[in-house]
Parts: structure tokens; sequence; C-alpha cells
């Protein structure tokens, strides 16, 4: 089973349209990095239902940390930042998103963070 974890900065306090454009930043650029690399992962996360859960660190050195043991795990994943249009400085760093992936695997690395 396939699917893509999101994880997000608590510590900003978006609102929640802000919140959920970062997200499908997040999640589009995660799609577009494994099509890439690992169609077949992409394909079958697609027509799967392209399961999704969205985590919350609380600070922008947590959220690196857990990008960073995301990559060491051999699991695509790719940062977000904000534009600084609206809400935010540009440049800000909002999300990442792991995968879509393997499930065991994104719960192994990323198992102990709370839902969003």
């Amino acid at each position: 089973m396939y699917k893509q974890t999101i994880v997000v900065r608590a510590d900003l306090d978006m609102g929640k349209g802000k919140l959920a454009a970062q997200c499908a930043h997040a999640s589009l650029s995660g799609y577009n990095k494994v099509r890439k690399s690992h169609l077949d992962i992409a394909k079958a996360w697609e027509t799967g239902g392209q399961k999704k859960v969205v985590l919350k660190v609380n600070s922008e050195k947590e959220l690196f940390e857990y990008f960073q043991k995301g990559k060491d795990a051999g699991i695509p994943c790719e940062i977000i930042r904000d534009a600084g249009h609206t809400q935010l400085e540009p440049g800000t760093v909002t999300c990442f998103a792991a995968g879509p992936w393997k499930g065991e695997e994104l719960d192994r690395v990323f198992g102990d963070l709370k839902l969003l």
C-alpha cells in the first residue's frame, strides 16, 4: 500500500486556506518527484486512492530533522517554501511531502508524529 505523508509546521499559525494551499503544493511536488524516478509507484498511488496523511511538527528545526530522516531512509521528499504573497515572509519553509511511497516505510520514519 502506497501513501503520501505531508509534514506541516504548526508553529506558523497559518490560516486554514493557507495551510490547505501549502499542503496541496507539497502533495503535487512530492508526486511529481516520485513520478520522475519511480513511475510504477506514482501510478499505483494515483490509481489506488491517493492516500495521504498530514502530520505536524512544532518548529522549522524539527521539520528539517524529519525531512532529513526521510531522505536518509531513501524516501523521496520535497520541501515547500512560501512565495510570501500573503501571510508569510518569502522563503518561509512551511511543510514537506514524503512520497508517495511504501506506507510501512513512511510509518517507520514519521509514525511518532501527531496528526495535524
